[in-house]
């Protein structure tokens, strides 16, 4: 399915000069919006569409009336609770250090990245696999423009490094020790209600199954921890023997592999 640019329904000039420079950018289509609805432009252009507004980019995937945007989500308050000295479970199983190198092999919306990108701090290395290209433009392109009253938030955002790419074919392409923490996060196999806002993610993202070349490419290029979240009921933990640390009150558990 192809992707055309637009703008949002009001706009001005300078937001369509915007929407053209980015069209350009990713040798995309530049389509008038011309006060369509999202569904008719869809229909009529047989495309998903990324909308170019004011507050940020807007990715409506085709079928959808629902947009995928980059928001810190938890993040914003996870990042308030290790500043008041709360503990982050995430934070407890990747056990980084500051100047460590940590590689997401699942990117997304960077939640979790974010706040490895604090735990590592300037001196560290925080990059993100991410397979769809649209999805990781306007994350990348967000997190770097992203504006927030917490210089911490913000900081670590801008810090975070996105790849274009397979996380799996990355990996093959990395020397043995090359992170020393590599991190995957997949697809839930049961959806959980209390993460509906994620539903967008899920409809316009590429989403992989666990494999035992990936875990076993990630073990190859960390250099301390392989760490896994996955639903609490998920047979992955077993079947590649990471260990459960199990959390009475989620209904995800974070697994590790020690290296």
């Amino acid at each position: 399915m192809k992707t055309i640019v637009t703008t949002a329904g009001r706009t001005n000039d300078l937001f369509v000069q915007k929407a053209k420079e980015i069209a350009s950018e990713l040798t995309l289509p530049y389509v008038r919006r011309q006060k369509k609805s999202m569904q008719k432009l869809q229909q009529e252009q047989q495309a998903n569409v990324l909308v170019v507004s004011k507050e940020r980019l807007e990715l409506y995937v085709y079928g959808s009336t629902s947009p995928f945007f980059f928001h810190p989500n938890s993040a914003a308050f996870r990042m308030k609770r290790i500043l008041n000295g709360e503990k982050d479970l995430l934070l407890e199983a990747l056990n980084l250090q500051e100047g460590d190198r940590f590689l997401d092999t699942t990117a997304g919306l960077c939640s979790d990245s974010i706040l490895a990108s604090f735990a590592v701090g300037e001196k560290g290395v925080v990059d993100a696999c991410e397979k769809d290209a649209m999805i990781a433009f306007v994350v990348e392109r967000e997190l770097k423009s992203y504006e927030t009253e917490s210089m911490e938030l913000q900081e670590s955002m801008r810090r975070i490094h996105i790849i274009q790419q397979d996380a799996v074919d990355y990996l093959k392409e990395m020397e043995a020790n090359s992170y020393d923490v590599v991190y995957m996060d997949p697809m839930f196999e049961e959806v959980i209600e209390e993460s509906s806002n994620f539903q967008t993610l899920r409809e316009a993202g590429v989403h992989e199954s666990l494999s035992n070349e990936w875990v076993e490419e990630a073990k190859r290029v960390a250099k301390k921890r392989v760490v896994l979240k996955a639903h609490f009921r998920s047979p992955l933990f077993d079947k590649y023997q990471f260990k459960q640390l199990t959390r009475l009150t989620s209904k995800f558990h974070y697994g590790i592999i020690d290296i």
